[in-house]
């Protein structure tokens, strides 16, 4: 098997024409196989096979920099630069990150995973390269979807006019996730892929790159030539290949949203094996047709989505919606101002998003939002220790983000019911922005209809009332409180349980009374510690005659993490935290 005899891309120079089409197919059986058993970004990784094997045999990595958008794309560059075993032996399947990481090799310059920064970064390498006296080829390579991303028209404009050595290559395979939104810029591509990159209309041209446009971006000759032809240019560059995401593999080629990332895969039946498994229903399962059905009732609403639809609805329900569905593409940027704008307008925008993306928008949530007080919504998805788990897609950075804003509201459901109450609060009220954090967990319902009026801000629910011990339950680490109330009760200790809900005020008057009646407060949130909600509730008791303790997470990128095996050594399991009670109170 040539791909086991790859430890560097020295070892690619070496092979023919001929072996380099036999590499390529061993790449992409190795990804199949790894992709079936392990599961990842499949439809990305097998589209850009030919271009990576020719990119590392054209150029000369790590002399020449090779530097990845997103990152998620990487697999074969990982395969071709020393990790092969990690895709050809499945006990090492677990050895590399699914995305480029300074800490595994030479090769790779930052680990990353948000879209649109590639070519912003390359500028910082061009820059440098010419005060430093260096050479060598500095390659970035973008995707079309991520090319709707704001910082990536900062990056395009500041390399055009190093007049340098840069080679920009734009992947257009015509998808983002899921097929790429509408768009001036989607017609320019799409206009420019039809001329065969002839259009007298190129906004690449315009900028001032030198253009060349390849249509077959899936053969690997016609790849190599291009890539030659612009080796050690001395201007800037952009390629514009044209590939086919999921090449390969028909099932992703047919499907490229679904087949976009996941796994394992079942690849015969092209199903993903956990889609043959009957699951438990999810708070995402109850969103979806909640807001689906709330928007059917409501012309007002329009949700927005900034190049992950599938959050929220299938493609059958985003067509039914229509003009009341939009997706800007990866752009969070864009559809955080865009919403703010369409409330302050008399809409009532929604905005589903990953924790991990919202974090991008910090300014535009603090100064076109929160600053114009307009009463957007926003779901938060996937916050917390149970969201994503790589150290790029954390969700453990939104209540720091988002708690400590003025005029936002956050707001942490902790069954269907609240979920269901607050939804209908927040997109119907015209007084706050308001962001809700949609369990990652599976759904509990309490059967019991929540009849809460979340207009009477930062009001907490004890959920039950005892003496002693107090502790905090923030969102889905309520059940986590409970458990500890019960574990503490065969001691013969009542403990208060409360359910905060709000994560962006404190309700003083219960904090006034907690220390006539209890000795010890305990708060437990599944995000960092520092900064968090627990934070908040000692900072106003402290000057009250009570001892608290904080549970969450030390304020590290955690990666790839089991979440409970990671609550546990933030000591937060169950066990732990009673005894830790239980000496407080001794001591």
């Amino acid at each position: 098997m040539l791909l086991e005899q790859i430890q560097s891309p020295a070892d690619v120079k070496k092979l023919s024409r001929a072996e380099l089409q036999t590499l390529v197919d061993e790449c992409r059986q190795a990804l199949l196989q790894k992709l079936e058993a392990h599961g990842g970004h499949n439809g990305p990784n097998l589209g850009v096979v030919e271009m990576t094997v020719a990119l590392h045999y054209v150029f000369d990595s790590p002399r020449d920099n090779l530097i990845w958008d997103v990152s998620h794309q990487s697999y074969v560059h990982k395969m071709l630069t020393g990790r092969q075993q990690a895709f050809t032996d499945p006990a090492h399947y677990d050895d590399v990150s699914g995305y480029t990481n300074p800490h595994e090799s030479e090769h790779d310059y930052f680990s990353i995973g948000h879209t649109s920064t590639s070519l912003s970064l390359a500028s910082g390498f061009i820059k440098a390269r010419e005060v430093l006296h260096k050479s060598g080829n500095i390659i970035a390579v973008i995707g079309d979807g991520s090319l709707s991303g704001g910082m990536a028209y900062e990056g395009l404009n500041t390399i055009a006019d190093e007049n340098q050595n840069a080679i920009v290559i734009v992947n257009d395979n015509e998808n983002s996730i899921a097929p790429n939104p509408h768009g001036g810029l989607y017609t320019a591509l799409r206009t420019l892929r039809e001329s065969n990159g002839q259009a007298s209309d190129n906004l690449f041209k315009a900028l001032g790159y030198e253009y060349h446009y390849l249509e077959a971006g899936n053969d690997l000759e016609q790849l190599i030539d291009l890539f030659e032809t612009v080796k050690d240019t001395d201007r800037p560059v952009l390629l514009h290949v044209h590939t086919e995401k999921g090449h390969g593999y028909e099932p992703a080629v047919a499907n490229h949203e679904k087949f976009h990332a996941g796994g394992p895969i079942d690849l015969k039946a092209g199903l993903y094996y956990a889609d043959e498994q009957p699951h438990a229903a999810t708070y995402s399962d109850f969103m979806q047709k909640y807001l689906f059905d709330k928007m059917q009732a409501d012309e007002a609403i329009v949700t927005v989505s900034s190049g992950t639809p599938q959050i929220i609805f299938t493609p059958a329900q985003r067509q039914q919606l229509g003009s009341h569905f939009i997706d800007v593409g990866i752009a969070e940027e864009e559809a955080v101002a865009m919403t703010s704008a369409m409330a302050k307008y008399g809409a009532k925008p929604v905005y589903p998003v990953f924790a991990t993306f919202l974090q991008r928008t910090f300014d535009q949530v603090a100064h076109d939002l929160a600053l114009n007080n307009n009463p957007a919504t926003f779901l938060v998805y996937l916050a917390g220790v149970y969201g994503m788990n790589d150290e790029s897609h954390l969700g453990l950075f939104d209540v720091q983000f988002l708690s400590h804003i003025p005029n936002m509201v956050y707001l942490a459901p902790t069954n269907q019911e609240e979920l269901q109450a607050m939804s209908d609060w927040a997109i119907d009220q015209t007084d706050h922005p308001v962001a809700i954090r949609v369990p990652a967990t599976e759904l509990i319902s309490t059967g019991v209809a929540d009849d809460t009026d979340y207009s009477q801000l930062n009001r907490n629910q004890v959920v039950h009332q005892g003496s002693q011990v107090a502790i905090f339950g923030v969102g889905e680490m309520l059940t986590r409180a409970q458990a500890v109330a019960a574990e503490l009760a065969k001691a013969g200790i009542d403990a208060t349980v409360i359910n905060p809900r709000y994560l962006t005020g404190l309700d003083e008057a219960l904090l006034a009374d907690l220390p006539t009646k209890h000795q010890v407060v305990v708060t437990l949130e599944d995000g960092f510690v520092e900064g968090g909600y627990g934070q908040m509730v000692a900072s106003a008791l402290g000057t009250a005659d009570v001892k608290v303790k904080n549970y969450g997470l030390t304020k590290e990128f955690h990666d790839r993490y089991d979440a409970e095996g990671l609550l546990t050594q933030n000591g937060m399991a169950v066990e732990q935290i009673v005894n830790d009670i239980k000496e407080l109170m001794n001591n």
